[in-house]
């Protein structure tokens, strides 16, 4: 919905204009000001309400994190596996 919106923001600008609109989006304080509002949006919306949703984005994100950390060190056993026609 974010995305959408901001695409249709910046349709109307022309090209020469869109340098000058998207500078103040990168700087550090619009960022921070941005995940603040986010965070005080997932407070609102999940901890005031006393969803259970929270315990599982952290399970769900910790899963996919371990997953993530593990998967170079998979990709590389795996390649010496084929390489080595897969015997120990």
């Amino acid at each position: 919905m974010a995305m959408r919106s901001f695409y249709n923001e910046i349709r109307g600008l022309k090209l020469r204009d869109l340098p000058g609109y998207l500078k103040p989006m990168v700087s550090l304080d619009y960022v921070k000001k941005a995940a603040a509002k986010g965070l005080d949006r997932y407070h609102d919306k999940y901890i005031e309400t006393s969803s259970i949703q929270p315990l599982y984005h952290v399970c769900f994100g910790g899963m996919i994190f371990s997953y993530l950390v593990a998967l170079p060190e998979e990709r590389r056993h795996l390649e010496h596996q084929q390489q080595h026609g897969g015997h120990h």
